[in-house]
């Protein structure tokens, strides 16, 4: 379990939610922290340098590029080390690891020390009362593993030295940092302005109760253009929202185009459901200030947003936080469906086919039962023009159609 963070004698164990609230991650995965500011005593290769030492990185297909998952050493002996400097003095608490990742090779630290410093050149190793701390490190690569400092140390650098490693690799990994920047008036890098947004929108994280508190803001600003309702409930029971934008909530006109936009199919992942919020937010504000491309799109088109197709997904991950949930925790539904991907597996079908030199031939659609009535074309057109004064005879014509050639490979 990623939330199961180990710690070495003397060094306390924490959850995500202990030290969210004490200080937070530095930035090495959210490149907040710059390569400039990674540096390593060698490294295997450029692609396996200091920068890439990044919590949750992800390798890229050909492991042998610029791009690889970690930073590696370039000898295998105790004398090894990352460094990253803060640029100003941070109160340190605590170091997350991970193993390297790859699809070829296992390779992790399995213990490390942890080293300070103001100047980079003189440096004082984490103790206690035993002597220098020897951290528990990784049992394989990649769950996070998250030591907390057994008490929080002020300076500039910090130093990580790996001290053993799987037997069958090498030195390898990926971390980030906890620590709270000190104020300090005179660093040139605190003095230096930072970019925000002009813009009258929400920008941050919402989880499951402030999204739906968001998406009813929304609803009390623009009254007779939004509309909210849901589709259901997910397994753990949350309803799953959705935000109608429409000059006529809840009416279907006859010809008029629907758009349907839905995110966080991947609970794990965060920025659609992000942006669905902002689009409805900018919609509603732009639409009351008489933005005419906007005002166009809304009388003339009927937008549903679905900001979070898996509610239970993005819980979990966001309870453990992305530094100790890694890639995969949240990314499926609770009974393990990776929504994004559950589609009808008619590829494989047809490659097998190609290969094998087959001739034509119907194969089932393992996804949804295709009712007997739609193999046969006259009865598909018929359906289709039978229900085209109701709905949309042309295009549903056109899906009904497409289904029953869908399902022919060879």
């Amino acid at each position: 379990d990623p939330q199961k963070a180990r710690s070495s004698a003397g060094v306390n164990q924490h959850s995500f939610s202990d030290f969210e609230s004490y200080c937070p991650p530095l930035g090495l995965e959210t490149l907040k922290i710059t390569d400039f500011q990674l540096h390593a005593s060698t490294a295997k290769r450029y692609g396996l340098g200091a920068h890439r030492g990044r919590l949750n990185i992800q390798a890229g297909v050909n492991e042998n590029d610029f791009y690889d998952g970690a930073w590696c050493a370039g000898r295998n002996d105790p004398y090894q080390w990352i460094e990253v400097d803060a640029r100003r003095l941070t109160k340190f608490t605590g170091v997350i690891t991970q193993g390297r990742n790859s699809l070829w090779s296992s390779n992790w630290v399995t213990s490390y020390r942890v080293l300070v410093s103001n100047d980079s050149h003189a440096w004082t190793a984490v103790r206690n009362e035993s002597g220098d701390v020897i951290f528990e490190g990784n049992s394989e690569k990649e769950i996070p593993v998250l030591n907390m400092l057994p008490v929080p140390l002020v300076a500039r650098y910090i130093r990580i030295n790996p001290r053993s490693w799987f037997e069958e690799g090498s030195i390898c990994m990926r971390l980030e940092i906890l620590g709270c920047p000190l104020p300090d008036p005179n660093n040139y890098y605190h003095r230096r302005n930072e970019m925000t947004t002009t813009d009258n929108l929400d920008f941050k994280h919402h989880n499951y109760k402030e999204m739906r508190q968001l998406m009813k803001t929304v609803n009390k600003m623009c009254p007779n253009i939004t509309r909210i309702y849901n589709i259901g409930k997910s397994n753990q029971g949350l309803k799953l929202y959705a935000v109608e934008i429409s000059d006529n909530p809840g009416e279907h006109e006859v010809g008029e185009p629907e758009f349907r936009y839905i995110a966080g199919a991947h609970g794990n992942e965060v920025l659609g459901r992000e942006l669905i919020l902002l689009l409805m937010q900018f919609m509603c504000q732009e639409y009351l200030a008489g933005n005419p491309r906007i005002v166009h799109l809304i009388e003339d088109t009927r937008i549903h947003l679905l900001p979070s197709v898996n509610p239970d997904g993005y819980d979990k991950a966001y309870k453990a936080g992305s530094e100790l949930g890694g890639w995969s925790l949240g990314r499926w539904t609770q009974d393990g469906i990776d929504i994004n991907n559950n589609f009808p597996d008619l590829n494989s079908l047809l490659w097998e086919s190609e290969d094998q030199k087959k001739s034509k031939r119907k194969v089932p659609n393992h996804h949804i039962p295709i009712p007997d009535w739609y193999l046969s074309e006259n009865a598909t057109v018929s359906k289709a023009r039978e229900r085209g004064t109701q709905r949309q005879g042309h295009a549903e014509r056109v899906s009904f159609t497409f289904l029953k050639k869908l399902v022919t490979c060879g």
